[in-house]
């Protein structure tokens, strides 16, 4: 029973320097964490923030660099979270022109992909429409982080597979013809590959019925039909070897590597039309949404508890009733702690009722919190 899974808590937040907070404290309620402001405040600030200690980089995309507070050299965010009925501290500090650290139970990560997956959260915000959207790299990017979440093996053949690609990229562009040299990259880049294929066919393969229920529960009776299809030039059968052997004539004319993993996509349909062509803002809106909380129940059995989740500004673009379907889905005993921003105190309160338990609720204005 979902349900009966344990909830992984953030009980605690303290932060200084990391975009516009200066500084800030705050302690949580274990189900319904809501953020009320105008945009622009630091709302989605305050989510990126515990986004960062569960992936080590930021949700939106900036740089160590850009995380920093204009006129400061250093950010820190340092939290306690419940785990499996145990108290763990992560520490992480960025510095300027240094490397990041992140320290859990006061002990230094050698390798922050070994932290991947240990603090499991879901976030869904504006940006998600690129999923559908945007190029194949944003439907990658989800895959990987999903699967990387659950799958140590798959975050290690991803990095192989990464570092192999650019060697070989690098082969093409300096001219390098020795086909024995190309051989041996290419046998590293086809082990990883076949990896790497295998879960992304799995993992789109469960993801769909999931995905599929959440969009009619939220879309309503007579909903669209949607569908998740992983392409891949895999999928016919054949090796990588002989695909990059293939292709290598093509490639050494461009001077990249034109087939593999790196290519891959994931396509997004409704009732049989890809939703980048066929869909209306709604519609994307809620494919989006019912994505990211089928997201959240793949990790929840995946890892055994219930992930944070993460909700910046969802009801932007949704009418009444969806907006009202999914506050019942998400306040629903399936997911745990939630964290919550919008500009419209209604809905906030909306999701609190839902709930009927404890709940925390703060003012956002310029980088300062303030309890409600």
């Amino acid at each position: 029973m979902t349900d009966k899974l344990p909830a992984m808590i953030l009980k605690e937040i303290h932060i200084n320097g990391f975009k516009n907070i200066a500084e800030a404290s705050l302690c949580f309620s274990p189900k319904v964490n809501a953020l009320l402001g105008n945009n622009g405040m630091g709302k989605s600030n305050l989510l990126d923030a515990i986004y960062f200690l569960s992936f080590c980089k930021s949700f939106s995309g900036m740089t160590d660099a850009q995380i920093i507070r204009r006129g400061d050299d250093f950010a820190m965010v340092r939290a306690t979270y419940l785990r499996h009925g145990i108290d763990e501290q992560l520490s992480l500090g960025i510095t300027l022109g240094r490397r990041k650290s992140l320290k859990r139970q006061g002990k230094e990560y050698q390798r922050l992909s070994a932290h991947i997956g240990a603090f499991p959260l879901v976030m869904s915000s504006p940006q998600d429409v690129d999923i559908i959207r945007g190029s194949s790299d944003e439907r990658r990017r989800l895959m990987d982080m999903v699967i990387s979440q659950t799958d140590p093996v798959y975050l290690d053949a991803l990095i192989r597979y990464g570092r192999a690609l650019d060697q070989r990229n690098r082969m093409l562009r300096d001219g390098i013809a020795d086909t024995s040299l190309y051989a041996a990259v290419e046998m590293q880049m086809d082990i990883a590959a076949s990896a790497i294929h295998q879960s992304r066919a799995a993992w789109t393969e469960r993801l769909t019925s999931i995905f599929s229920r959440y969009y009619s529960a939220i879309a309503g009776d007579g909903a669209e039909q949607v569908e998740l299809r992983y392409d891949s030039s895999l999928n016919s059968g054949a090796t990588l070897s002989s695909l990059l052997d293939s292709a290598r004539r093509r490639d050494e004319a461009v001077r990249h590597t034109s087939v593999g993993p790196h290519r891959d996509d994931l396509e997004m349909l409704i009732d049989g039309m890809p939703m980048r062509r066929a869909a209306s803002q709604g519609q994307c809106k809620t494919y989006a949404i019912a994505l990211r909380l089928a997201q959240y129940d793949f990790l929840r059995e995946n890892v055994g508890m219930r992930p944070l989740l993460l909700l910046d500004d969802i009801f932007d673009k949704l009418d009444a009733t969806r907006v009202e379907r999914i506050m019942e889905l998400v306040a629903g005993a399936g997911f745990g702690q939630i964290f919550i921003t919008d500009t419209n105190r209604t809905h906030l309160d909306g999701i609190i009722r839902r709930t009927g338990s404890d709940y925390s609720l703060w003012n956002v204005d310029s980088g300062v919190f303030s309890r409600l």
